[in-house]
């Protein structure tokens, strides 16, 4: 391991497989990608990580990609109780009743278009941003917006490996339980 292994990593990285498998399925819930990632460590640090990530990711078939996506509440709709939820579509949050009740529509026109949630890395957009991504991609055929959805996957994924490789020793991490 060098000297750029971060307490998380380290953690990671000396977890037993159950740990790890639970802790990776809180990022991602393609068990593909799961069994990748798992199974090339150890990491030397973050950045190994995250370029596993996406070669992982980049891999993916499209029932991997849907299995990915079903764990993956709606815009506008995170999952009660769920402070990772909350805190990636936290542009949501104080929008207004009007675009709010737009997004909702959008989204379900989506998912009846594409036959699964609208999936964005909602992480530091807007509200605005987000509709006017979706209003953009429920155009696109089946094929260009799998590879979209393939691309927002990965930065997503990237966030939360992210947080988890840099998890202080003590207490729970928001995106990934530390193992």
């Amino acid at each position: 391991m060098t000297s750029s292994s971060t307490p998380g990593l380290t953690r990671f990285n000396a977890a037993e497989d159950g740990t790890a498998r639970a802790a990776l399925h809180d990022i991602c819930a393609s068990a593909a990608w799961v069994r990748e990632i798992l199974a090339r460590r150890p990491y030397r640090d973050a950045e190994e990580l995250l370029t596993a990530s996406d070669a992982a990711v980049a891999r993916l078939g499209p029932a991997d990609l849907a299995e990915a996506m079903a764990a993956h509440p709606p815009i506008g709709r995170p999952t009660p109780g769920d402070p990772v939820s909350s805190r990636e579509q936290r542009g949501m949050a104080d929008a207004p009743a009007g675009l709010r009740a737009e997004m909702l529509e959008l989204t379900l026109a989506y998912q009846e278009r594409f036959g699964h949630v609208f999936l964005i890395c909602a992480t530091g957009l807007t509200a605005e941003q987000m509709r006017d991504a979706v209003r953009h991609r429920i155009d696109n055929s089946p094929e260009h917006e799998r590879e979209i959805v393939r691309g927002e996957l990965g930065r997503i994924n990237r966030i939360r490996l992210a947080r988890l490789a840099v998890a202080p020793a003590t207490g729970a991490t928001e995106g990934a339980t530390p193992p």
